[in-house]
């Protein structure tokens, strides 16, 4: 994409976004060997100096508690809503209206930073997940995949704007939900087809990042089985995304989370995380670029040329590799990783949330800048979803009026 001038950019439709994203989904579908757009000239990277890596700490003991996971999706909202101005942008354009470190804060209009449908779906999938446990929660059990699907029906219905006769609980009365913010072409064609997709029979052959950008709440649920948060997160991917990049990567970040929340440092949790990737056909290609992330963490690498090694994040492989690079790089600075996470060439929004779910578990909600945790949009209704994920399924208040099956 060739933005000329900064009124153009200025006025970049959300329609010419959504087409965007849909040809990056395209190009995430039908290329099995290499997730690079290839065709799009690079230029110019962050100019974001990070050339010592920072001591990774470890935090011991277990960390399930309210202010993890306010942390974990609060966080991820944060990441999604300052990667979001810049998705589809290359950095002369991003340094064109931002300055020479790029987007540097949340673009804050009418009183709020919006999130995309990178948080949107991360809320209907904790939706679907809360319904399974409060139906039947077994932490050594798979969840019902066709109540997480009914959760992700509920979504693309808010994407075309239809509101449901029945009562399907609160997520689906939050008004701002409603907004249609570039889904991905992936989600959307795979739920319009009305039909459950598994690692078992996969509905198409995408690798894109829609499915990994969404999975945070498996992590969190499921904390004491990391290897059933895996695959939760592996599962509800395989739901719209067939290519095991595309569901593996998912599972990676569920099970990060899980590991995170389990008591675990932070490399340590990808360390457990790889070791169960590794158990799952088609794993190599994930569990390289997770590999390079973090040989490249440890290196003394300028982050942007860093991140352009493993790619622009389109991809699910490359998406949470971009992330967990980030947060390796960056353990115990929130706002010095996301920025660093959102400032390259690709697919901005995405590799903030993950970089935002993770470091947001890992440091929790009372390490985020306030600055930031009080404008993202939907900030009531995230922590108020994280109380319900940190309370066990029958202590959680209302729960047969607020999710109903």
């Amino acid at each position: 994409m060739d933005i000329r001038n900064l009124n153009f950019f200025n006025n970049f439709s959300l329609n010419q976004k959504k087409q965007a994203k849909d040809e990056a989904s395209k190009q995430a579908e039908y290329t099995t060997s290499d997730c690079n757009l290839n065709n799009v000239p690079n230029s110019q990277y962050s100019k974001i100096e990070v050339h010592k890596m920072t001591p990774i700490s470890k935090i011991e003991g277990e960390k399930h508690t309210l202010d993890t996971y306010q942390g974990c999706l609060v966080g991820g909202a944060i990441g999604d809503a300052l990667g979001w101005p810049i998705e589809f942008h290359h950095m002369p354009e991003i340094q064109a209206r931002y300055g020479e470190n790029g987007i540097t804060d949340l673009d804050v209009r009418h009183g709020k930073a919006e999130i995309t449908d990178d948080t949107q779906m991360t809320i209907f999938t904790a939706d679907g997940l809360l319904k399974s446990a409060i139906k039947n929660f077994d932490e050594n059990e798979i969840p019902d995949m066709r109540i997480v699907l009914n959760s992700y029906q509920d979504w693309l219905n808010t994407q075309k704007g239809q509101i449901p006769k029945e009562d399907k609980g609160w997520i689906s009365k939050i008004n701002d939900l409603y907004a249609n913010r570039a889904p991905g072409g992936t989600c959307l064609n795979a739920l319009h087809s009305g039909m459950e997709g598994s690692i078992e029979y996969p509905l198409n052959n995408s690798k894109g990042c829609g499915g990994v950008m969404r999975v945070a709440p498996a992590g969190l649920i499921y904390y004491k089985n990391p290897e059933i948060a895996f695959e939760t997160g592996a599962r509800c991917a395989a739901l719209t995304h067939g290519h095991p990049s595309g569901y593996l990567s998912a599972g990676v970040l569920s099970g990060i989370i899980a590991n995170l929340v389990s008591g675990n440092g932070l490399e340590e949790s990808v360390d457990k995380t790889m070791e169960i990737l590794k158990k799952y056909e088609g794993h190599e290609d994930t569990l390289y670029l997770l590999e390079q992330a973090k040989e490249l963490a440890h290196s003394d690498i300028n982050s942007d040329k860093a991140i352009r090694q493993l790619g622009e994040g389109w991809c699910g492989d490359e998406a949470i590799a971009i992330a967990v690079y980030c947060a390796l790089k960056s353990p115990d600075n929130f706002e010095k990783a996301l920025l660093m996470s959102v400032n390259h060439n690709g697919d901005s929004d995405s590799t903030g949330a993950i970089t935002g779910n993770i470091l947001g578990a890992y440091l929790g909600a009372d390490k985020i800048p306030s600055k930031w945790k009080n404008t993202v949009e939907l900030n009531n209704e995230l922590n108020q979803l994280a109380q319900d994920l940190y309370n066990k399924p029958n202590e959680i208040e209302d729960a047969d009026k607020r999710y109903i099956l």
